[in-house]
């Protein structure tokens, strides 16, 4: 009897280590390697990119820094694509997806999402001098747009009859037209103002108001709510203490939108 106690016990401990070692979370899985893998973009300036010396670049990157430095682990940049940077995730490739990601109910269905962490948006920006807050304020002012963008579609449904849609058949020649002044604004997506401003030019595009928000989110697998809740604390930290908001002002060229 004894002997069979003896092996059943040793029979229990068998399965119940492997159970442990699959139920150990993720932030004790990465705190025990002392390593932060995080998917980041290579090709999406200025989220992310590789510079002249060939190291990463980018929003994304600061940001991955950022969190592996709140976790006290080294990071490890792994770059991907946009499509194979959710399967990255759920094959345990990486630990988290830094990379311009956004939400929509397909990809939720999949993994799970952090609080918004930068600011992904169309809208209308202009010169300093331009008082403008919303679309009724475009009433006789003239607006550059690209021709079928998706800022040229939403732009049309809200602005007042009397405001003048110029239309341009590729960014370059939106961005032209607003640099040369021959329209009063212009109707683009944040990252494109982003690289407008990195030009320093005399006409700087200012954000004046969203058309469509589709801020960027942490991708990160699902059943960790752990793992979950110190990503969110290390974002809403960073956003209170200005650290997120230094972030967007060097490499977007503006300031976090008030409600991101």
């Amino acid at each position: 009897m004894k002997q069979f106690f003896k092996t059943a016990i040793a029979a229990v401990a068998m399965l119940a280590a492997p159970l442990g070692a699959a139920s150990a979370g993720a932030l004790d899985t990465i705190a025990e390697a002392g390593v932060l893998k995080v998917a980041v973009p290579q090709d999406f300036p200025p989220f992310g990119s590789v510079g002249t010396d060939m190291q990463p670049k980018g929003y994304d990157i600061d940001m991955a820094a950022l969190i592996a430095e709140e976790l006290g682990v080294k990071l490890e940049l792994v770059p991907v694509t946009s499509a194979n940077r959710i399967p990255y995730l759920t094959t345990g490739k990486v630990d988290l997806v830094i990379s311009s990601l956004g939400k929509n109910p397909d990809r939720e269905k999949v993994i799970d999402f952090s609080a918004p962490y930068a600011p992904f948006y169309n809208g209308v920006f202009g010169p300093a001098d331009f008082s403008v807050e919303k679309a009724a304020d475009l009433a006789g002012m003239s607006v550059g747009v690209t021709r079928g963008a998706i800022e040229d579609l939403e732009l049309t449904k809200i602005a007042p009859a009397d405001v003048d849609i110029k239309r341009y058949e590729d960014n370059n020649g939106t961005i032209s037209a607003f640099l040369s002044g021959q329209v009063d604004l212009i109707a683009t997506g944040n990252v494109t103002a982003a690289a407008i401003i990195e030009r320093n030019p005399p006409r700087k595009p200012e954000p004046k108001f969203l058309i469509k928000n589709s801020p960027c989110y942490v991708g990160l697998n699902k059943e960790e709510p752990e793992f979950m809740a110190k990503v969110n604390e290390i974002i809403a930290a960073s956003m209170t203490d200005g650290r997120l908001n230094a972030i967007a002002e060097k490499w977007l060229g503006i300031p976090l939108p008030e409600k991101l």
